[in-house]
């Protein structure tokens, strides 16, 4: 790829192209870091991550995208990432593409301000799908980001200019971000979506002036140093895994348990197997995920480390074919008539986070589990396909988890025969309880009000154990310590999981409700579950107690109680 000129004025398809996947590129060699600027010290830092398989898929469309308009590979960019789309803020980049996408609809090339247009189209549209916009996140720096470009094309810039320029700003305003939210100041680390997107940025810019993405990632560190009191660690010598091609159509996830997994070794192993390699994890757990020509060959390597679990195989083409047919049954307003008069009229999606979690949605009369949860968000092209398996006019989908909601909602774009519902489940007790308010006999308003409303009666409790050292508001916490969480902010910290777990439920106010859930971990002794039984019966044997097998990976206790 040759540099381009300091003072280049047009950017053309091809080089757009190249821009896109540069970025995922560099986000690939930093996505660890990204997910290491976690808020809280639990076990479930994804952005980075979430925010890579989304430009992954944005660049995997833009370079199959045939046209020779920037124009058009801005659209296929955007139709990628919304598929791919994972987490909050993976949505938040799609529709940040997706606004790019708008701002550059009908231009074969673009100059520095139409460009700079384009980024300020992608901010609103971010903005506009956000219900209440938070600021010191992504959006943020995204803002100012475009507001510099904007600036500098304004003044006469060139591309390299205008770019450089906003990246620089966005630096800063990364750095301001702990001042405008609490949260990220109290546990000493800048916005993770903000980090993520500038690190796209600047492989954007270095597709442009010729350098490795590497060679792009030692510039941002030494500038970094420098202007903010942002800094990225050296990576070392991780090789490039190049962009995802059909000649692997399998794409294969699943988590590894055992102990003393060695995850260097195990990504080391795998670099060659397949594509889109991701190795993640601890000693104890492992999450992997690649796209393979074999998937048995993968599961043969990888169950000589320990046990599998929640093992998910897709076929990649079968799925591109299923969406190729719903954009163009959504393009041509065509129905499939005879399927449709046998449909029943609501259905159910639901995401479970353990096998057992997913038995009980499925005995309550869920149509299609979709397994995913903490640091394995579900993509809209997952939630899409589980769709498409309900037979029923209205499908209801059940996130239940808070960084699912906005790859859920992104449903509604890609499906058309059929009316789509989120409701805002932010945990597994509030979408059993929308679930068990749903009335297949009633309104579908009532019971779209209904089901939210439900979402209220409903406390919801976690207890899981910290990654790393922290200070939580007066918590101390320590690597290793049992957490306990309630509407997801800690709110007990301790050695023993039967106290934490004691306190977490007091804190609950269980004994003014009526029903105690327990959904009980992989890694929680059959001992302990009796133990904390045992004790809340004593405690208060009025209240209601169930203890179900949840099988969820990290967390030892999901707790309902309403």
């Amino acid at each position: 790829m040759r540099p381009v000129s300091n003072t280049k004025s047009v950017l053309n398809a091809q080089e757009w192209k190249q821009m896109m996947v540069a970025g995922a590129q560099a986000l690939e060699l930093k996505k660890q870091d990204v997910d290491a600027l976690n808020v809280f010290p639990v076990p479930d830092g994804d952005t980075g991550t979430n925010m890579f398989l989304t430009i992954q898929s944005a660049a995997r469309d833009a370079e199959k995208a045939a046209g020779i308009s920037i124009s058009e590979v801005a659209s296929a960019a955007s139709m990628g990432s919304l598929m791919g789309a994972r987490g909050n803020s993976g949505v938040i980049l799609s529709q940040l593409l997706r606004g790019i996408a708008k701002g550059l609809d009908g231009m074969v090339t673009a100059n520095p301000l139409q460009l700079a247009q384009a980024l300020q189209s992608g901010v609103d549209t971010a903005y506009k799908a956000v219900m209440r916009p938070v600021e010191g996140t992504i959006l943020t720096v995204a803002r100012e980001t475009a507001k510099a470009a904007l600036s500098k094309a304004k003044a006469g810039g060139s591309l390299l200019d205008m770019l450089q320029e906003a990246h620089k700003k966005g630096l800063e305003s990364l750095a301001r971000t702990p001042e405008m939210l609490p949260a990220l100041k109290q546990a000493g680390v800048v916005d993770a979506g903000g980090q993520g997107f500038l690190i796209i940025l600047g492989g954007w810019i270095g597709a442009l002036t010729g350098e490795t993405v590497k060679a792009r990632i030692l510039q941002e560190q030494k500038i970094n140093s420098e202007t903010s009191q942002t800094k990225e660690p050296n990576q070392g010598n991780q090789d490039f895994i190049q962009l995802e091609n059909l000649e692997y159509p399998y794409c294969t996830e699943f988590l590894v348990k055992g102990t003393d997994l060695q995850v260097e070794r195990i990504r080391q192993d795998l670099l060659n197997r397949g594509d889109c390699l991701l190795v993640v994890g601890t000693p104890e757990v492992v999450k992997i995920h690649v796209h393979v020509k074999n998937p048995g060959k993968i599961l043969d390597y990888a169950i000589q480390w320990g046990s599998l679990h929640q093992v998910q195989i897709h076929n990649m083409l079968e799925q591109n074919e299923a969406m190729a047919h719903a954009m163009k049954s959504k393009s041509s307003g065509s129905a499939e008539v005879d399927e449709l008069t046998s449909m029943k009229e609501y259905g159910v999606v639901a995401v479970a986070m353990g096998q057992g979690i997913a038995d009980v949605f499925l005995s309550l009369g869920v149509d299609e589990v979709v397994l995913g949860g903490q640091t394995m968000n579900p993509s809209t092209e997952d939630l899409a396909a589980a769709v498409r398996k309900v037979k029923a006019h209205n499908v209801f989908i059940l996130p239940n988890n808070g960084n699912i909601i906005l790859a859920a909602r992104q449903v509604k774009d890609v499906i058309s025969d059929r009316e789509v519902h989120v409701i805002s489940s932010k945990s597994v007790p509030q979408g059993i309880s929308a679930l068990l308010n749903l009335n297949p006999e009633g309104e579908r308003n009532d019971n779209l009000q209904n089901m939210e409303r439900a979402l209220k009666n409903v406390r919801s409790g976690e207890v899981t154990y910290a990654v790393r050292d922290s200070q939580f508001g007066e918590l101390d916490i320590s690597a290793g310590d049992i957490l306990g969480l309630v509407e997801g902010t800690i709110v007990e910290t301790g050695q023993s999981l039967l106290e934490v777990a004691k306190a977490t439920l007091a804190k609950m106010d269980w004994k003014e409700h009526d029903l105690v859930t327990i959904f009980y971990g992989e890694d929680t002794e059959l001992q302990e579950v009796e133990q904390l039984k045992t004790w809340l019966q004593e405690e208060n044997s009025n209240v209601e107690v169930e203890a179900h097998p949840g099988k969820q990976p990290l967390y030892y206790y999901i707790f309902g109680v309403e």
